[in-house]
């Protein structure tokens, strides 16, 4: 059934309390005009700066009522015509005793005749005593098609107000953004819209990461989901060249949202390691490879003392994520949001969050791909690892000597560093065992003392940062030997 034959029935079997969250009143009072073609009441408005007055079909009749919400409640208990009544933005007259009383009154028809009252707001929610009597009706978000007629309003309203001045407009961008806007309700799609097209009077590829950092203020209202404005490329990741294979082949799937008969949607993978490999980094470039947007999820910000606050949280976050697709959503170090979840000691929020967590990644139909890094491999719930609940694990491991020398190459040409009488062969066999991480730091630690000596870095100093150096596979060397030979037989090594 469609929105308007929905909402039709509702009012044809007399429902007497609806609410509807949306941002959109326009679009509600519309939507209820058109109801009227199917169903005979009258239809009126109230808010507190107008008070109450009919609004059938096209027509706005004068306020019958001041503002005031206890003179409109006891005016729509002693109509003699039965009415559909939008009361918007009435949450606020809620607390009153009084208004509760009245508003239950007229909703058990309690000296009234068979009203339909509809409470319109961004964020409805009501007392024990009406919420047990109201009917929640979400509206239909914009469709594609919806989307793109507005878009090309806003270019025709900036045409207009620019005396004629034409929009330059890719078509392969537009196609792109209206993807982007589907999650939206109409005026937040148009408001973003609006500030695409007006900001420069064209729309193509540069909007899109505009488009996706304005979706996410927008969304993210839980305030736990972090925007990452600079995703890497692939190009600035050494080594993890399966991983980037992988991506490669599944990049226009995603991204397209099209997908061919027989195979399922990309949903995620883990990417296990030693610390200071790269994970983090490959995590961000994962983003930059699908081409969406990349927001990371921080565990450790969901728990709250608070009975349920910490599950709730997690499953807002987790619907802001979803409202953002497509995109990349990153937890890194999972072990520390999930690590206890075999425990009792914090009276089982650590068990219902992976429950309600594991849940999410079965079920969801959203294209959300989850990039999830771990270190200690050992805390992490064996629920979390089996089959399925990612599409891969990757191991990523202390580098090889070709993935070293990368590495100082990219490190090097980074900090405009002048490299081309080192041998890099060298530094890379000097720097067997250090991570990613470890192999930078010695080239910050050459690039300072060069600072302090009027110098410049030489194949010299930076050999010498090396030797200085321990790296953590020998500092920790039983513990990293542990954990790459548990991943031999267990993971897909990322190069």
């Amino acid at each position: 059934m469609s929105e308007l034959q929905d909402l039709s029935s509702l009012i044809r079997a007399n429902t007497p309390l609806i609410v509807i969250e949306t941002p959109d009143e326009g679009r509600v009072v519309d939507l209820f005009r058109h109801v009227l073609a199917n169903v005979f009441r009258a239809l009126y408005r109230w808010s507190i700066t107008e008070g109450m007055r009919r609004v059938d079909m096209d027509r706005e009749d004068a306020p019958e009522t001041a503002p005031d919400i206890s003179a409109t409640l006891h005016a729509i208990k002693s109509h003699d015509q039965r009415g559909i009544y939008l009361l918007l933005d009435v949450m606020p007259y809620l607390g009153y005793a009084s208004t509760q009383r009245m508003l239950r009154e007229i909703v058990e028809r309690r000296g009234s005749l068979d009203h339909t009252v509809v409470l319109v707001g961004s964020k409805i929610e009501l007392p024990t005593e009406l919420d047990t009597l109201a009917v929640r009706f979400s509206l239909r978000l914009p469709d594609e098609n919806a989307l793109l007629k507005m878009l090309n309003d806003e270019v025709a309203l900036y045409m207009r107000e620019h005396g004629g001045r034409r929009v330059v407009v890719d078509k392969a961008a537009v196609a792109a953004i209206v993807r982007n806007l589907r999650g939206l309700a109409m005026t937040e799609a148009r408001r973003i819209a609006r500030h695409l097209v007006f900001r420069d009077g064209a729309l193509g590829e540069a909007d899109l990461p505009e488009l996706a950092k304005l979706k996410f203020e927008l969304l993210n209202k839980s305030g736990h989901l972090h925007f990452e404005y600079d995703t890497a490329r692939f190009a600035d990741v050494a080594g993890v060249a399966r991983l980037k294979q992988w991506i490669g082949q599944r990049r226009e799937v995603f991204a397209s949202g099209d997908m061919p008969i027989g195979l399922d949607p990309p949903k995620g993978v883990l990417l296990l390691g030693v610390q200071g490999c790269g994970k983090s980094l490959a995590a961000k470039a994962v983003a930059g490879g699908f081409g969406v947007p990349l927001v990371r999820l921080d565990f450790g910000t969901l728990y709250n003392k608070f009975h349920g606050e910490t599950e709730k949280n997690l499953r807002e976050a987790l619907a802001s994520a979803e409202q953002l697709e497509p995109c990349v959503l990153w937890i890194d170090e999972l072990e520390k949001g999930l690590a206890s979840a075999g425990s009792s000691e914090d009276g089982g929020v650590s068990r219902r969050v992976l429950g309600y967590f594991l849940t999410w990644m079965a079920e969801r139909k959203s294209r959300v791909f989850l990039v999830a890094t771990a270190n200690a491999v050992h805390d992490l719930p064996p629920e979390l690892l089996r089959k399925g609940r990612f599409d891969e694990i990757f191991f990523v491991d202390l580098p090889d000597h070709a993935t070293r020398d990368e590495i100082f190459r990219l490190h090097l040409d980074k900090r405009r560093v002048d490299w081309s009488a080192f041998s890099l062969d060298r530094l890379s066999a000097a720097s067997a065992g250090f991570s990613g991480a470890e192999i930078e730091q010695a080239i910050v630690s050459a690039l300072y003392a060069a600072h302090a000596g009027k110098t410049v870095v030489s194949e010299a100093s930076l050999l010498e940062e090396l030797r200085g150096t321990r790296p953590l596979s020998v500092l920790m060397a039983e513990q990293v030997e542990s954990l790459r030979e548990w991943a031999k037989t267990r993971t897909v090594p990322a190069d």
